[in-house]
């Protein structure tokens, strides 16, 4: 059987491999960096960053606004859905009842339940 040992100069070989590897990534990095450096330092006092930030951070702050509005409506909906199912037993179509009321929240109920009362469903 070969190992390493046996084979003459395969180790040297490799240690070799390992060095040259290790300096194009050590060189690769630093290219990177001066790189990196060159780009964020050509931004420094540029006015269309300054506006695409502020575009950035008032959108965010819309996005988590309605997002909080969407949810709190979705789980009005959910928990109307429960009452409405298991406590007033109305009786609803399941699946298309709860999606309506997961996605509409309580105008979705309260078009199933018009549904419901015109016998559409």
């Amino acid at each position: 059987m070969l190992t390493i040992e046996k084979i003459p100069g395969l180790e040297d070989l490799g240690k070799e491999t390992a060095k040259q590897v290790a300096e194009q990534a050590a060189t690769i990095t630093q290219e990177a960096g001066s790189k990196a450096i060159g780009f964020f330092s050509s931004m420094v006092g540029d006015p269309k960053i300054l506006a695409l930030g502020i575009i950035l951070i008032v959108a965010t702050i819309v996005v988590i606004f309605f997002i909080k509005r969407i949810i709190i409506n979705s789980v009005l909906g959910l928990i109307a859905w429960a009452v409405l199912k298991y406590y007033f037993q109305v009786e609803l179509p399941f699946i298309p009842s709860l999606a309506a009321s997961i996605i509409f929240g309580l105008a979705g109920i309260g078009t199933m339940l018009v549904l419901k009362f015109f016998g559409v469903i």
